[in-house]
């Protein structure tokens, strides 16, 4: 058989075989179809992408083309790979994804990195929406000592985030509840970092991001009704010469900035991501 042929091969059917054929039938979705192929086949038989090359002569069982198929057919239909796959990489880790959080996103990784930046080991952090956990967790794994707290409104995505925590940062504490509701009054934080819904109700961006969760993605008419919010009660959570991190759009910097300024926030600033877009915005608490 050619390696180029696109035809699904009589059984038994190998996994060399597999792999031509649904790199041929990802080209329709993918940029990058062979590594998709590769991905997708190690996500429905459990194994790793070098035993897909050890094992390529192996013969197929029906119940795996049924995984097999299943997965290429959500992939063909548009659901992100991610969700095909369950898991993402985000600042070094695998984590566990659904459609009931965002899919981590490398320009989030400059807000995590902003974090950072001269954080003492034995901080107080609070991730506001957090979602996967993405955001607590890469903080948490650099800062093991330091006390992390993440709140997320869906109880369905932060059972996911609650599993991405078990064994990579156990000292996470994970609250349900709407922003800062769920803290207590007394506590207060180093950092207050999030990456909340941005979108306007009209984005052009929203058939795109269609099977992603949309109360995570759109803040309403204006598109900075959940980030202004947060800035606004931010002052009553931070520590002294605490700060606050928002990630935002690249066209919201200038807004954004506004809304620190008129929060009574200093040294305010927009940072950028690596393709120079403006991406998050920070300031320290009066």
């Amino acid at each position: 058989m050619s390696s180029d042929s696109a035809a699904v091969p009589d059984p038994p059917r190998l996994l060399r075989d597999w792999q031509y054929y649904l790199r041929e039938q990802l080209r329709i979705v993918s940029d990058q179809p062979e590594q998709e192929a590769r991905w997708l086949l190690a996500a429905a038989l459990g194994r790793d992408t070098a035993a897909l090359v050890r094992d390529g002569l192996t013969p197929i069982s029906s119940g795996e083309r049924a995984r097999i198929a299943s997965l290429l057919a959500h992939r063909r239909a548009g659901v992100p790979l991610a969700y095909c796959l369950g898991e993402w990489s985000f600042y070094g880790m695998a984590l566990q994804v659904a459609p009931d959080v965002l899919i981590p996103r490398p320009d989030t990784e400059v807000l995590v990195t902003c974090t950072l930046e001269g954080l003492p080991e034995r901080a107080r952090v609070l991730d506001l929406g957090t979602g996967s956990g993405a955001i607590a967790l890469a903080i948490a794994v650099a800062r093991p000592h330091a006390e992390i707290w993440a709140v997320e409104r869906s109880p369905a995505a932060l059972r996911i985030a609650r599993m991405n925590g078990v064994t990579r940062a156990p000292q996470v504490s994970w609250l349900q509840g709407d922003w800062y509701a769920p803290l207590d009054a007394d506590l207060r934080f180093d950092r207050i970092v999030a990456n909340p819904p941005y979108l306007r109700e009209d984005d052009s961006h929203l058939p795109d991001l269609r099977h992603e969760p949309r109360e995570a993605l759109v803040a309403g008419p204006s598109g900075l009704e959940c980030l202004g919010h947060i800035i606004a009660g931010a002052s009553s959570h931070l520590l002294p010469q605490g700060v606050l991190l928002l990630e935002h759009g690249a066209d919201q910097g200038a807004a954004v900035r506004t809304l620190f300024d008129g929060a009574g926030f200093s040294a305010v600033q927009t940072r950028h991501d690596l393709a120079g877009r403006a991406r998050v915005t920070l300031g320290v608490g009066a």
